[in-house]
Parts: C-alpha cells; sequence; structure tokens
C-alpha cells in the first residue's frame, strides 16, 4: 500500500473514530515502550555499584546500562509506566481476538498466531537480544571480547528475553483463547455481551475487573513480592503479573467482541467524557501505590502493610491503564500522519528497539552531559533507527507477512 492510498483509507469516513482513536493509541503506547526503556539508565534509585554480568541479582536484565548521570524525574515516569503499560498493552492486544477467530477459525487462527508471535520470539531471543546485552557485558566484564560474551551468556542460568517475555505470553494467551473457543464456542460472545453493558453499566464493569485484577495479582504478590521474576526455559516470568495480565487480556477480548463501537469505547462514551476524572484517579492511585510500597521496599514491613501495597497497585494500573485509553478517544481520534505509521509499525517497533535503546546508552556512557540530555538523544536515536528498520522489513516478503504488510485497522463502520 502506498503511503498515499494509506492516508486516504485513514481519512474515510468509513473508518470510525473509534478506530482511529486506538490506531493512535498504538503509536502513543510504543513511544512510552521506548520512553520507558530509554529512562531507566538515567533513574535515581538504582544503586551505582553492581554485580558482575555472571553474578546475582543479575541486575543488568532490567537496567543493562547505568549511568552516573540521574534525574529524578524518569523515576516518576518509569514508575508510572511500570505500573500500567503492559496492563494496557495486553488489553489492546485483546481487543484483535474475537473477530480474528471468526474470521480464521481454530487451526487457522492458531497457525497465524504462531507464525507472527512464536517465529519472531524465537528469532528475537536468539538474535535480538544477545546483540543488545553485549553492552551491559561490556561494562561489567574483565575481558569485553565477543567469544567472553558468547561463553558468558551460555554460562548462565537462564536465557535472558529483554522485553520480549510480552511476546510469549501474548502467544500464550492467545492459544488459551484458542482453547476456550474450541471449547466452550459460546464463552467469548458472553465475555462479549457482558463486557457491552460497561456503557450502562461501569461501576460493576470496573468493580469486576477491579476484583479479578485484586484476585490475580495480590496473593502472587504478597508471597514473591512484585519484583521477583522466574525462568522456565527459554521463558521469562515475572511471577505476580502473568494472571494480571490475563484480566486485561481477557477484558480487550471482551470488548472487542462487543463491538468498539458502542460501549466503553465509543468516541463519546464514558471513557472520553470522564478522562479528567481518570487522571485525578490515575495520579492519586499512583502516589498512595508509591508511598505503600516505598515502605516495602527494603523487606521490613508488615504483613499487613504488604498486603494493602500490593492491592494499590491494582486500581493504579486500572485507572493508568483505562485513562490514556480515555484521552486518546477525546482528543486524538482525528487522523495522525506519524501517530499513524507509529502504530502501523508498532509490532515491529517493539521487537528491534531494545537493540537501538542499549546500544545509544553505551556509547552516551563516557559523555559529561546531565541525564536530561542523554535520555531525549536515546529516545530520538532508538526511534528512528527502529522506524528505518521496521519500514525495510515490510519490504521482504516473508518478515512483512510476520509484523504485517500495511495498516491494519481496528475495526470498521
Amino acid at each position: 500500500m502506498r503511503s498515499s492510498d494509506c492516508k486516504l483509507h485513514l481519512a474515510s469516513p468509513s473508518v470510525s473514530r473509534t478506530s482511529t482513536a486506538l490506531e493512535n493509541l498504538r503509536g502513543i503506547v510504543i513511544l512510552l515502550v521506548i520512553g520507558f526503556h530509554t529512562m531507566l539508565a538515567y533513574v535515581m534509585w538504582m544503586p551505582a555499584g553492581e554485580a558482575g554480568f555472571d553474578q546475582p541479582p543479575f541486575s543488568w536484565r532490567a537496567f543493562p546500562i547505568v549511568d552516573a548521570h540521574r534525574f529524578f524525574g524518569f523515576d516518576l515516569f518509569c514508575a508510572w509506566q511500570d505500573v500500567f503499560l503492559m496492563s494496557l498493552l495486553f488489553f489492546l492486544s485483546g481487543l484483535f481476538v474475537w473477530p480474528s477467530l471468526q474470521r480464521k477459525k481454530g487451526w487457522a487462527f492458531l497457525r497465524d498466531r504462531m507464525l507472527r508471535l512464536g517465529l519472531p520470539y524465537m528469532f528475537g531471543i536468539a538474535v535480538i537480544i544477545p546483540l543488545a546485552l553485549y553492552p551491559a557485558y561490556s561494562v561489567r566484564a574483565a575481558d569485553p571480547s565477543v567469544t567472553e560474551y558468547w561463553h558468558a551468556l551460555l554460562a548462565l542460568p537462564f536465557w535472558p528475553n529483554g522485553p520480549l517475555w510480552f511476546v510469549w505470553q501474548l502467544l500464550a494467551l492467545n492459544l488459551v483463547a484458542c482453547a476456550l473457543y474450541a471449547a466452550v464456542p459460546h464463552a467469548i460472545p458472553w465475555l462479549g455481551r457482558w463486557s457491552a453493558t460497561a456503557g450502562e453499566k461501569p461501576l460493576c464493569y470496573f468493580g469486576a475487573v477491579l476484583t479479578l485484577s485484586a484476585l490475580a495479582y495480590a496473593p502472587l504478590a504478597v508471597v514473591y513480592t512484585p519484583w521477583a521474576w522466574t525462568d522456565i526455559g527459554p521463558f521469562t516470568v515475572q511471577i505476580c503479573r502473568p494472571l494480571l495480565y490475563a484480566v486485561y487480556f481477557f477484558a480487550g477480548v471482551g470488548v472487542g467482541a462487543a463491538g468498539i463501537e458502542r460501549g466503553l469505547l465509543a468516541a463519546d462514551g464514558i471513557l472520553a467524557r470522564r478522562w479528567a476524572s481518570l487522571l485525578t484517579l490515575a495520579l492519586l492511585t499512583l502516589f498512595v501505590w508509591m508511598g505503600l510500597t516505598a515502605l516495602t521496599v527494603n523487606g521490613g514491613a508488615s504483613l499487613r502493610v504488604t498486603i494493602v501495597a500490593a492491592l494499590s497497585f491494582v486500581p493504579a494500573s486500572a485507572a493508568g491503564c483505562f485513562f490514556l485509553i480515555a484521552v486518546c478517544l477525546r482528543f486524538v481520534a482525528a487522523p495522525s500522519r506519524l501517530l499513524g505509521r507509529l502504530g502501523r509499525n508498532a509490532y515491529a517497533l517493539y521487537l528491534v528497539h531494545y537493540v537501538f535503546v542499549v546500544w545509544l546508552q553505551f556509547v552516551l556512557l563516557p559523555l559529561m552531559l546531565p541525564a536530561a540530555i542523554k535520555a531525549p538523544l536515546v529516545f530520538v536515536g532508538s526511534l528512528c533507527l527502529s522506524l528505518v528498520i521496521a519500514v525495510a522489513a515490510r519490504s521482504l516478503p516473508f518478515a512483512a507477512r510476520l509484523i504485517g504488510s500495511q495498516g491494519r485497522m481496528l475495526a470498521t463502520s
């Protein structure tokens, strides 16, 4: 599809405001993802002294590069994104499931998801992540040679996933949805009918989401802490969150089955009308969660405080997630050339951006520049280089089949 054709398609009156808003939201979300990984090198709370590449707690998995220059504003930004951003990604991913299942049915849907998610994941952890993490090894090793890096990587008690853990967990949830479709064909339509009531009964809908989220998240967060990760073969898991992400994924499946033009995601619906209230709620719940969590970080909090801190994460996650959706429905529902391009390339950008983020952080490490200058340089450089790779990949037939050869609208009226 030529760019002129794409602009005409986006501007077509057959494309709903909700579809356009969600396409723009995908562009905004990938900007937040790149920004989040960019700023992790410059947060204040990360200690300067670190263990070696082969020594626990392997902090380089989350912080490959730790710069001496820091800025507290990045701590606030990263804390907020950590609370809601991945839940939002799973919710948005769920919106596609039911229309795709109806169109392709079971086996074709399964084959498509294995191709579009499974193959990029395997390529990513075999090639992209090792390439991205070499700087993390280089700054911690006495011998930074590529040969020694490869030996050190193979000697680890796990295989690093980087941000690609999202891809395999998304694949797993798609497989669950496919199995549910095969075993209980009426389950997803029922979920869609229930989700369609969100516009008229928002308290009931959000009450159910919050209750399920609390049951899915809080017990695991209390037992294992919110920060614990584990590895099962080539798969990395943040122990307290997979069930929470499943709640948001299937919430998205339900909304997608109900039809995004009405109910919760209607352009003039309750989210769009209450965006200011959601902003207030998102900020309030964020700071409550931050305050309570600060009491538990060093492990000295009582069980009661630990439970309350875990529970406080749940409304903070929901408020942040639905606030960003509300803002896009209210203010970003018109076609945008930039956000549309980013949205169409969001998957490819997610797959490759980490390489450029970590390497640019590494290149800027010795420069005596403030974090407020380094971070924008890393962000812009990573975004531009990732977009070049994404566009180039889509010119190759097989890669285009994996990441999408043209813009995919979420829905049309």
